[in-house]
C-alpha cells in the first residue's frame, strides 16, 4: 500500500482535507456537520496507508458534491476518480477516458515491471498540464 500510486493520492486527501478546513462550513466548529464530516475524512487519511476505505471515499466525496458543490475545485479530480464508484457520476465522459489511458499505462507498467513508470509525469502529460 506503500506505492507511489497511492502516496500520491493520501497527498490528494490530505491537500483536500486542509483547503476544505479553510473554507465555510468547515471553518466553523460548531457546525456539527460539516466536523462530522471532516472527523470522516481525518479517519479516512489515518488507515489511508493500511486499508483503503473505498466506500467512505465515495460517500465523502458524494457528500461534498452534493452539499457543497461549490467547495468542488478544493477537491483535486483525481480523488474521484480513484475511489469511483458513485464519484464518477461526478465526472464528465472526456475526463474518465483521460484517467482511464492513465490506469491502462500504469497497468501496463506494473505488468511489464517497468520500474523507470512515473506516475506523476505521465498523469502531467495524459491530464495536459505540461
Amino acid at each position: 500500500m506503500h506505492d507511489a500510486y497511492h502516496a500520491f493520492h493520501l497527498n490528494l486527501l490530505k491537500l483536500a482535507y486542509n483547503n476544505l478546513s479553510r473554507h465555510t462550513p468547515f471553518d466553523d466548529p460548531n457546525d456539527h456537520t460539516s466536523a462530522e464530516l471532516m472527523a470522516q475524512w481525518q479517519q479516512l487519511i489515518a488507515h489511508f496507508s493500511d486499508q483503503v476505505d473505498l466506500s467512505l471515499g465515495q460517500q465523502l466525496l458524494e457528500r461534498i458534491a452534493i452539499t457543497y458543490p461549490d467547495l468542488m475545485p478544493l477537491v483535486p479530480r483525481d480523488l474521484f476518480w480513484f475511489f469511483g464508484g458513485s464519484c464518477l457520476h461526478f465526472m464528465p465522459d472526456e475526463e474518465i477516458s483521460l484517467y482511464q489511458q492513465l490506469d491502462e499505462l500504469r497497468y501496463e507498467a506494473e505488468a511489464s515491471g517497468n520500474t523507470e513508470f512515473n506516475y506523476e509525469v505521465v498523469r502531467a502529460r495524459i491530464l495536459g498540464l505540461h
